[in-house]
């Protein structure tokens, strides 16, 4: 199973930005989608993460700013970025863990990552 995230870049304090993030392969099921964060000098963070039947975790920190959402139809995770801080500054890895056919075995993927940038 692969994923490829998508929608970096280099925005100011204060604006939005959102990540896409698409699984494919041989999938089966997606139990859950995540999106986690990298910061420089930082350890890899947990973001958000959203489960199949739509409950959600969010990181201390992105808590009232960030929102999680999927599409199940087109194994997408989305991740919307408001009131952007330089805090936020990171290099954002989308995750999923779920079935993959073939015969059923589970899986954990992650993607390559994109960078975000918050700077005035």
């Amino acid at each position: 199973v692969q994923l490829q995230a998508s929608g970096g870049g280099l925005v100011q304090p204060g604006e939005s930005l959102r990540l896409s993030c698409e699984a494919s392969g041989n999938i089966y099921s997606i139990n859950n989608m995540a999106w986690h964060r990298q910061g420089p000098g930082k350890e890899r963070e947990l973001v958000a993460r959203i489960y199949s039947g739509g409950s959600t975790d969010y990181g201390y920190s992105v808590q009232g700013r960030f929102t999680i959402s999927r599409d199940n139809g087109y194994n997408m995770v989305y991740l919307q970025m408001n009131s952007l801080e330089p805090e936020d500054t990171a290099v954002y890895f989308c995750n999923a863990e779920g079935l993959s056919r073939g015969p059923l075995r589970p899986f954990a993927s992650w993607g390559l990552g994109t960078q975000v940038t918050v700077s005035s």
